[in-house]
């Protein structure tokens, strides 16, 4: 299974954003939005909205799943066996 990850803020949620989740999606079999906790930034929307836009905004495809990370990526990435990141 071939799972990739789309990072970022997402404060918040764009056409452009959702436009290359609904293209990567196409790519890989899994793809996970992760939605960055920057604890060191004081953003526009909590981690907690910005999950439920993407999750609203992706409702209809159905092999993305949108999971909150702080910390470095390529932890992230380990620990979701991803191959492939999406930038």
């Amino acid at each position: 299974m071939l799972t990739g990850i789309y990072p970022g803020s997402f404060d918040p949620v764009t056409y452009g954003h959702l436009d290359i989740i609904r293209r990567s999606a196409g790519m890989v079999d899994e793809l996970t939005v992760g939605v960055l906790n920057n604890k060191a930034k004081t953003p526009l929307f909590s981690v907690e909205e910005r999950v439920k836009m993407l999750e609203e905004v992706t409702k209809d495809i159905a092999n993305v799943k949108i999971i909150p990370f702080e910390g470095l990526l390529v932890d992230f990435a380990h620990k979701l066996n991803a191959k492939i990141v999406i930038r």
